[in-house]
Order: C-alpha cells, then structure tokens, then sequence
C-alpha cells in the first residue's frame, strides 16, 4: 500500500491546518468588511438620495405653485374665453397680444420656462403662448388619441409630468420635463383648456451640478427614470433615452428605496434608487462604482494581503526547512536501521546539533554499539560452542573405530597370521593418523584413503558379507570435506543394513558435482527400512530410535547418520544435512551436499 513520506505530511498537515484556514479567514474577513462597506454606503446613499429628492421635488413644486397662480390669472381665463367665443374671427388681436404679453409676465417670463402652449376644449383649438420655432405642437385631434390624454383629465387640474422621450410626438425631441394639466373656469369649474409647459433643465443641473463636478472623484452618475426603466435625465448627458433593463444586469424597483450590487454597462457597481414623490412613479437612481467605493478599502486589504503572503512564505520556507531537516534525519536513521536489520552492525547515524533529533541519532547509536559487541560475544560463545561440539562428536568416534580396530587384531594374533596382523595395523595406523589431526577438514582424497582403510579392515571381519566400491572422480580429489563423514555412514549400513541378509551385501560410495556443490552418495543393497523408520529420522536425528551407552567403554552406539547429520549443520549451516532414502527389503540410499571449495574460502551456491 502507498504512503506519503513524512516531509509530504508535514508540508499538507502545515497547508491544511494554516494555510487554507488563513486564506478562507480572509476570504470571509474580505467578504464582511465588502458587506459592511456596501451597507455603509447604502445606508449614506439613502440619505443623499432623501436629500437629493427633497430638492427635485422642491423644483417640480415650484413651478406646480407658478401653474396654479397661472391658470387662475385673468390672463389665462381671458385668453380661454376669447377662444371660445363664437366671433373668434373678430376678436381684437391687439387685445390678444396685450394677453400674451400679460401670460408672459405670469409665466413665460420665469426663468425655467422654456415653451408654454394650450388647448381649448370649447373649439378644440390650439392657442401658442410662447413659441418654440424648433417645435410644431401636435394637433388636438392627434392629442386626444394619446394615453395621455385621458391620464391629464382624469386628474382634474391637477399637473400630470411627462420626461424627455417618453411622449415625443407631444413634447418635441428636447430633453426638457413637460407639464400637462386642465384649465378650469373660476367661475364654473369646468374644463376649459389644457395647458402644456416645458421647462428648463437648469434647475435640475443646478442640483447635480457638485456631483457632476466630483463625479470622477466619487466616480457616481444620477438617474430620473420612469415606471419602465426610461431614463429621463442623466448628471452626465451620456445615457440620456436609454433603458435601464438594457445597462444594468438586474434591476428591482420594489419598495420606497433600495440598493443592490450589480452589473452596470460592464462594470461591478452599486445601484440605489428612491421614489420621487411627484405622483409619476419615477425613481431617482444613483449607479456607483464599487472599485471607485473600495478604492481604499482594496488598497488596505492589498497590503493586508501581501504583508500576510509574504509571511506564509516564509513561514512555508520555515517548514520546507524543518520539515526537510526532520525527514532527511529520520530517513538516515530508517537507512542505518535497514542496514543493522541486513547484519551490518557498524553502520551509525551522522550526528549534528544538540535538539532532540540528534539524542535520538545518538541514543540510536549508542544501541547498536552495545548491541554489536553483544552479538560478538555471543558469536565467540557460539564460536567456541561449536568448536566444543564438534571436538565432543569427533571424540565419540575414535574410540569406536579404535575398539573394532584392535578386536581384528586380536582375532589375528589369536590365528597366528603376522601378514594379516601388519596389514590391519597398518589400516588402524592410517586410520588413527587422520583420525588425531587436529584439522577439521581434509582432502577428499584423505577422506577417502581413510574410508578404505576401514573397509579393508571390516572385510577382514565379514569377509564374505559385503563387498563395496568407491566411485569418486579425481578432478574432486583435491577439494575440501568434512573428516570423518563418509566412513559413520557406511559403518551404518554395515551394521545395520546387512543385518541378517543371507545374500552378498553391496555399498557403493559415490560423488559427483553440481556447480559450485559436491554431491556424495553412499547406497546399500541391505534390508532397507520401513516407512515408521524413516519418519523417526525427522530433522535428521538418530537413525536408531534410542541412543545406548555402553558403561564399560563410556561410547555411545548408533551414533552414525545423526552424528554426521550433526557436524555438517554445524559446520556448514542449517541448509545442510542428510537425504535418507529407504524402502523396506530394497535397500537404503543417503545423500548430503557440501560447498565446492579449496582451501579456506567457499563458493556456496
């Protein structure tokens, strides 16, 4: 299964645990102080805007105050009655002039009057009191076709207000405001006429002029717009007949004030906008743009950002460091302690500074010291162990081969054969002169000159039990073997093998290399064992069920297949031993393996 290294988890634990909470803390800290920003400035547009109205109103109000002094002066009544007459053919036109000089004096002499005309119901006439050569009022037949019309006459003298655009026909192409409104009879209280006054935008600019003239500092435009978005008047005369739908990305009109973040022509902006109050259901609107209203708060929160960047990075190259320094030390150690697990014993941790890493890597240290010299006692025990095992084993057979040795000898002498008797002690001389070397191993030509040494003597004692034949080739003469392994193991087959048999026994002593092995065999034609036998001799262990020693002699009997079974582990590791193969009545066949080597060096395979 995969892992992150410890340098990995350290730098995602200091990212997940410090970083992310640093940056969300100050995604949510940015977003706070943009909603408070917005709500401040909601909250200051909404009394700029209350102010802003107070003064507009004011401006409609005022001239709503000149019509109403206006349409009750004998001037405008005159006028509408000498309309209306039925010898309008022969009124006096000079009389006439002398009215419109009168009207003049009431009203189109105010300074925010630009044009001013009426309507006469009685004769559906139209009378010009101030002309407007730019300008050709639209016919009363035309008029009365208007949704206008019936908005003006539904409202009883009171004044109806049309803006630039929304009536073009009516008001002309001018971006002026426009009151329409019934004239009544004083006397009467009938409508008599309709009166049309267009005034000057001067008072309105006179408003917005200080806006306009800090519009790019504050970087805020003012709007007039009507119920359906149309905008009447504009501080800048930029957007002037434009449709707010069509500039802004969502605009909601409900309630008597409200501000809303959006999308204007393009840019993240700030959109308020209050009621009028003129019975229009007009809006003043104003549109500010949030990068001009965050200016400062953007300034602020980009030092705030960078002086917090430039911490973290330094604080990740703190960590990048120490996390490196952590990593890179537990990682020797991991190493030093992959290569004290492989045997290697010397191998220490590099040691620097005085913090608690470089205690461990000596504490790590001062363990394998004292765990090296433990493990070298321990093998020089071993060591001495093994030689005291193996002189032990070898010591059981000398008096063993010395005892059968000198009982030949003895039958001899008994029989007088002096030839016979020089013959076996030259075979014991040879026997007992390899046997007292203090070498554990010899030549396997050595080996061999022993093991026929005591097969001539065992000859002499069965002469006519067995036979044998050694079957060793001689380019293996020369290498290295175990004293003493092959001849307990044909002692075992005589003994034991050719217990009995009334046929002619044979043993064969075999060898044969495979790579860097030598393989011997020794095979015997005797009684064989059976299956309940063989599986006594797990581990390689006695061949006979119990060991019986002799009290007399202090020797140990059936030593044999366990006793070279033993000195092989011993000598050449775990991995070596004896194969035994047997079958009941078909004889039994052992075979062991041992490294190919001359001298003191092995080439173990």
């Amino acid at each position: 299964m995969s892992h992150m290294s410890l340098r990995v988890k350290l730098f995602t634990a200091f990212v997940g645990f410090i970083i992310l909470p640093l940056l969300v803390l100050g995604i949510i800290a940015y977003q706070i102080a943009s909603n408070m920003t917005e709500d401040r400035y909601s909250q200051h547009t909404e009394l700029t805007l209350r102010a802003l109205v107070h003064s507009v109103n004011f401006v409609f109000g005022e001239m709503n105050k000149v019509t109403d002094s206006t349409i009750a002066s004998r001037a405008i009544q005159e006028a509408l009655s000498n309309a209306q007459s039925s010898e309008i053919n022969e009124i006096d036109y000079l009389e006439l002039n002398e009215v419109q000089r009168n009207f003049r004096e009431l009203l189109v002499n105010h300074p925010s009057v630009s044009f001013a005309f009426m309507y006469t119901l009685h004769n559906q006439k139209l009378n010009t009191l101030f002309s407007n050569t730019s300008f050709n009022a639209m016919p009363f037949d035309t008029f009365k076709e208007q949704p206008i019309y019936e908005k003006v006459l539904e409202r009883r003298g009171l004044p109806v207000w049309v803006g630039p655009f929304e009536y073009t026909d009516l008001t002309g192409d001018e971006p002026v405001f426009t009151q329409i409104r019934v004239v009544k009879d004083i006397e009467t209280l009938r409508d008599k006429g309709i009166l049309l006054v267009q005034i000057k935008n001067s008072g309105i600019d006179a408003i917005f002029r200080y806006f306009r003239y800090k519009q790019e500092q504050y970087d805020t435009q003012f709007f007039i717009v009507n119920k359906e978005g149309l905008i009447l008047y504009d501080s800048g005369n930029r957007l002037l007949g434009h449709h707010m739908n069509e500039l802004a990305a969502q605009v909601n009109w409900e309630g008597h004030y409200r501000s809303d973040r959006t999308i204007f022509e393009g840019q993240d902006t700030i959109l308020s906008s209050i009621k009028l109050g003129n019975g229009e259901n007009w809006r003043l609107v104003s549109v500010t743009s949030w990068s001009s209203l965050a200016g400062q708060m953007a300034l602020f929160a980009g030092w705030i950002a960078s002086i917090i960047l430039f911490c973290l990075v330094l604080a990740c190259i703190f960590i990048l460091f120490f996390a490196n320094r952590i990593a890179k030390s537990i990682i020797q150690t991991v190493r030093v302690m992959s290569e004290v697990e492989r045997g290697n014993l010397k191998a220490r941790v590099p040691v620097s500074g005085n913090d608690e890493i470089s205690l461990l890597s000596r504490g790590f240290n001062s363990l394998v010291h004292q765990l090296d010299q433990l493990l070298e006692e321990v093998k020089r025990q071993h060591e001495r162990k093994m030689a005291a095992e193996m002189i032990a084993l070898q010591a059981q057979i000398k008096p063993h081969f010395l005892f059968n040795a000198l009982e030949s000898i003895n039958v001899l002498a008994i029989q007088n054969q002096g030839r016979k008797v020089s013959q076996m002690v030259a075979r014991l001389g040879n026997i007992l002169r390899i046997s007292i070397q203090q070498k554990e191993e010899i030549t396997i030509e050595q080996e061999l000159e022993h093991l026929r040494s005591y097969l001539e003597i065992q000859k002499f004692r069965f002469e006519e039990l067995f036979d044998y034949e050694l079957d060793i080739p001689p380019q293996l003469m020369s290498y290295k073997v175990l004293k003493l392994t092959l001849q307990p193991l044909v002692e075992n087959s005589i003994q034991h093998g050719f217990e009995g048999i009334e046929y002619m026994g044979h043993i064969r002593v075999g060898g044969y290399e495979e790579g860097e092995r030598i393989v011997f065999f020794i095979e015997d034609n005797g009684i064989g064992m059976s299956a309940e036998q063989l599986a006594k001799f797990k581990y390689m262990q006695e061949l006979l069920p119990t060991h019986v020693n002799n009290p007399e002699t202090g020797e140990r009997r059936g030593l044999g297949v366990s006793n070279v079974a033993d000195r092989l582990r011993i000598r050449y590791g775990k991995q070596y031993g004896l194969l035994i193969c047997s079958e009941e009545g078909s004889g039994t066949k052992i075979k062991f393996v041992i490294p190919k080597y001359i001298g003191s060096e092995r080439h173990e395979a």
